[in-house]
């Protein structure tokens, strides 16, 4: 069962920036484009990279996403010797139990990893949307004889503050790394992507762990220490889209890019497909007094009125001389006559009664039902 690289998706996290979105839910499995959910993203990724064995570690209300993934039929990942295993927290004879932080996630799970004996682990967060060949970062991890590979995207100067930031010489091999700096010296983000040598990664987790003064956190403290230890850390330069949704606006902001003219991350690439639950829903109808332009429609959605620059997922209904501009509609949210929304997102089931109006321009917002 030996395997050359699995992945390991970080999919645990609870999204609080999100609200009242992730309530019920956690991050990774909160809807995007219409017809996705954020953890479509990264799986998907590993599959067009070639990568048929993926552990996804869940905590925070995993129901919703462990049913969504499932044997991993969507993703062409329920193969025998490989596939997607859903990977809780569990009880042990120590006493642990919840997943202290995202180095002790993978630490719990080393019988699992060791189960495929891997030369290279790819730990991912299952919270970002991008595309990425992670094929091609693990060719640069071998040709430059890594212990461990950090992918890292440039961000602006004023926006560094956010980040983990790596420091690096010509090369690019890193020589310190700053978790969220007050005066960054550069503009080299971390984007939660690592390739690590198993044997490297191993022995620096069981290290961790008895460090009790460590929060068990790859950023923190996994990476700083192997610097330390004068291991070769690289990072590897990203070039394409990739957002962290974290928060209500980026959330919005990142359905909005989809409608670009420029789009920037293309859902219609054949060549690079983002795949996700299969649905037994009814192609939408659009009726005469529909009205659409820049807009993308999910399944099941019935139109009447008219949609400007939004995405509007599964079994919508807008009913007739309802206006929807700039605007996110979670599955099977009604809008009835005459009412109006924009740079808004609408949640799951929500239904905005005749006449009501939301929308303000200078903030998004998440419309839940309960502002009636």
């Amino acid at each position: 069962m030996k395997k050359k690289m699995i992945a390991m998706i970080l999919a645990g996290g609870q999204g609080s920036r999100l609200k009242k979105l992730t309530k019920d839910v956690a991050k990774p499995a909160v809807p995007f484009g219409g017809k996705y959910r954020i953890i479509d993203f990264p799986l998907s990724n590993c599959v067009n990279s070639g990568i048929d064995t993926v552990g996804v570690l869940v905590q925070y209300k995993p129901f919703l996403l462990s049913r969504h993934i499932g044997i991993g039929s969507s993703w062409d990942l329920d193969i025998e010797g490989a596939g997607v295993s859903i990977l809780p927290p569990y009880s042990t004879e120590n006493g642990n139990c919840w997943y202290k932080g995202t180095a002790d996630a993978i630490y719990q799970n080393e019988n699992y990893i060791d189960m495929y004996n891997p030369e290279y682990v790819l730990i991912l967060s299952g919270d970002h949307i991008y595309k990425m060949d992670y094929d091609k970062m693990l060719d640069f991890h071998i040709a430059q004889k890594a212990a461990a590979t950090v992918a890292v995207i440039d961000v602006p100067l004023d926006e560094a503050s956010r980040f983990g930031i790596m420091n690096t010489d010509e090369n690019g091999a890193i020589y310190e790394f700053d978790e969220k700096p007050l005066k960054p010296k550069s503009t080299l983000a971390s984007m939660g992507i690592y390739i690590f040598n198993w044997s490297v990664l191993k022995k620096a987790l069981r290290e961790d762990q008895s460090d009790t003064t460590s929060e068990k956190d790859f950023g923190k403290n996994i990476i700083p220490n192997l610097l330390e230890q004068r291991e070769k850390l690289m990072a590897y330069p990203f070039s394409g889209y990739w957002k962290d949704v974290g928060t209500i606006e980026s959330l919005w902001a990142s359905n909005m890019d989809l409608l670009d003219s420029s789009n920037p991350i293309d859902l219609f690439d054949k060549k690079w497909r983002i795949y996700s639950q299969a649905t037994n829903k009814p192609g939408h109808l659009l009726e005469e007094t529909a009205s659409i332009k820049n807009s993308i429609i999910s399944e099941g959605c019935i139109i009447k009125g008219e949609v400007i620059n939004s995405v509007i997922s599964a079994e919508v209904v807008i009913e007739e001389g309802a206006r929807v501009y700039n605007s996110v509609v979670l599955a099977g949210a009604v809008i009835k006559k005459d009412s109006y929304i924009d740079r808004i997102i609408l949640g799951e089931n929500v239904i905005v009664e005749e006449g009501q109006q939301f929308g303000k321009k200078d903030e998004i917002l998440f419309i839940t039902g309960e502002e009636k």
